[in-house]
Parts: structure tokens; C-alpha cells; sequence
């Protein structure tokens, strides 16, 4: 079994930070939202899968196969592009219809939280029977969706010793990290981050000293739709294919990265990110894949037990002003 996780680390390791790099981007819109509003935004997951709807537009309508080199970055930037725009402006379209009624009433926390698992619920069943159907004229019984011809033309840009990684694997992390770095830069260093910020941290001083609270919560929305859109284009990338299921695991387990890493904290999503991906990919190989989403919940339960703060623990409203 030990045999096998040392003979294989290497590639696991490498596995594990694609995918934790999805991950963390996923996770980014739950710990935004939740540092504004102490909201766990659970129709996350499905502006994600909304984002991958669009990935896979894309691609169709652009009429791309078997693309390799700078060309396949060129048609990865325009998906990313386009599905982070969808998302983003679904994610906006979802905290006005879902979301800020109740807030301007005065809602409980439980009210919201069970308006986005209804919204949830509301969007997977609007792309198994509507916009699967009508759009990409299949069934919902093909609700899992993939390209026609595998367009991407995978080869090895790094091979030094056991190091191998694909071209497709090393776009997903690098856009993953660029993407997560210029978010921080721009919640620690831009007006409207502050603003950000300021509302995590106290809401009624911040209505106080002018910041448009609705102006602030519909652009935490945006920016962590169009981080999830971003995750959407490179899960596509890696794997091909849109279902309207697939955010149910993945938007759990990017809830369980948000946890890991500090909810709250945008650099620990990241952290938590990546550490449940390698996580993931390390009990893959010691214990058998089908207990690889066993490991992801096993990490969830222990970190709830005897670190419920996270890595980090740092949280949004907390951060440098």
C-alpha cells in the first residue's frame, strides 16, 4: 500500500494541485460571501456548474478541436472570459431575486440559507430540463455533457525525472494561482475592496462613512461568480465535459477547502484549496479511489473537531484595513 503511494507520489502530487487549484477558486466565492454577509452561499456550487454550461458553449460555437501550444491558452482565456462573465452575472442575478429581499426585510441567517438551497435546487433542475433540452438538444438523461472530439491536445511540457506535467494540468494551476493573486491584490488595494472589507467588518460604521452596502454585496457576488466561472473553464479544460449535477460534490468540497483554510480568509482558500486536492489524491493512492471523497469529508470532520477556525483562521472582517 506505502509501496504504492511512494511509487506514484509524484504524479499524485501533481493531481492533487490541479485540482485543488479548482478547488480554491470554487472556495473563494463561499468565504467572500460569507465574510460580508455570515452567509453560507449554497447555490455557489450551481453558478459553477453554470460557468461549465458556458465553457462548453464556447467551445462548440468556436468549432475548436485538437489544440495544443499557445493556440489552446488562446481558447482557454476566451472560455475563462466568457464563463466567468455568465457566472458572475448569475451570481449577481441570484443575491437580488434570492438574496436581498430577506436582507432588506430583516430575515434570519436560516431564511437565507434555505433561499439558496431552494435556489440550488431551482437551477439544477432548470438546466436538466429547460436549458439542456432546448440549448444543447439533449435529454436529461445525457445530462452529463462532452465535447464532440476531445479538443485539447495534451502533451508533457515539464518532464524532469518523475516530474511529468501536462500542458492541460500546468494552464489549470497557473491560471488558478494568477487568478487568486489578483483577487488579494485587489480586496487589499482598491477602493471597492476596502469597501469590501469595511462591510465584513462592521456594516453599520461602514454605512456611516458612505459605503453602499447593496453596491458592495452585489460586487462580492460578481467577483466570486466570476472566480467560480474561471474554475468552470479550467475544470473543463481538464476534463471535458458539463453535467448538471456536478456542483452537488464539487460545491461540497469546495465548502470543505473554504473550512480547511479559514472561512472567511481568501488566502485560505487557497491554502485549503490545494491541501484537499493533495489530500484527496494521497488517500486515492494509499486506501483505492473509492474512498477518495471519503478522505475529502474525513479532513472536514477532523478540521470541525479540533480546528473549527481553520489553517489560517484569519477571516475577512478581520483583515488589515
Amino acid at each position: 500500500m506505502f509501496d504504492d503511494f511512494i511509487s506514484t507520489f509524484w504524479p499524485y502530487t501533481i493531481d492533487g494541485l490541479a485540482l485543488g487549484a479548482i478547488y480554491a477558486l470554487v472556495a473563494l466565492g463561499y468565504t467572500m460571501v460569507y465574510g460580508v454577509l455570515r452567509l453560507i452561499n449554497f447555490a455557489h456550487a450551481e453558478i459553477w456548474m453554470v460557468g461549465t454550461f458556458a465553457a462548453l458553449g464556447t467551445v462548440q460555437l468556436m468549432g475548436v478541436s485538437s489544440v495544443g501550444g499557445f493556440a489552446l491558452i488562446g481558447v482557454v482565456v476566451v472560455m475563462a472570459v466568457v464563463a466567468a462573465a455568465v457566472s458572475g452575472g448569475s451570481a449577481m442575478l441570484l443575491e437580488m431575486v434570492a438574496y436581498r429581499p430577506l436582507r432588506k426585510k430583516g430575515a434570519s441567517r436560516l431564511a437565507a440559507l434555505i433561499s439558496a438551497i431552494g435556489a440550488s435546487i431551482f437551477l439544477q433542475q432548470l438546466f436538466a430540463t429547460v436549458i439542456i433540452p432546448r440549448v444543447f438538444g439533449k435529454s436529461e438523461a445525457q445530462g452529463k455533457l462532452p465535447v464532440d472530439e476531445h479538443f485539447v491536445q495534451r502533451t508533457d511540457v515539464i518532464d524532469i525525472g518523475p516530474i511529468v506535467i501536462s500542458n492541460d494540468k500546468l494552464i489549470v494551476f497557473l491560471g488558478a494561482v494568477l487568478m487568486m493573486v489578483a483577487l488579494d491584490q485587489f480586496v487589499n488595494r482598491t477602493k471597492l475592496g476596502r469597501g469590501i472589507r469595511s462591510t465584513a467588518q462592521d456594516p453599520e460604521t461602514a454605512v456611516l462613512m458612505g459605503v453602499n452596502i447593496d453596491r458592495v454585496v452585489s460586487a462580492t457576488f460578481l467577483v466570486g461568480g466570476a472566480m467560480a466561472g474561471v474554475a468552470a473553464a479550467l475544470y473543463f479544460l481538464r476534463f471535458e465535459q458539463a453535467w448538471y449535477f456536478a456542483g452537488f460534490l464539487l460545491g461540497i468540497k469546495a465548502f470543505t477547502a473554504a473550512v480547511l483554510g479559514g472561512i472567511g480568509n481568501i488566502r485560505g482558500a487557497l491554502v485549503g484549496g490545494f491541501a484537499l486536492g493533495l489530500f484527496e489524491m494521497y488517500g486515492s493512492s494509499i486506501f483505492g479511489s473509492q474512498w477518495r471523497d471519503v478522505v475529502a469529508f474525513s479532513v472536514l470532520i477532523l478540521v470541525l473537531m479540533f480546528r473549527p477556525t481553520g489553517i489560517l483562521g484569519e477571516s475577512l472582517q478581520q483583515a488589515r484595513a
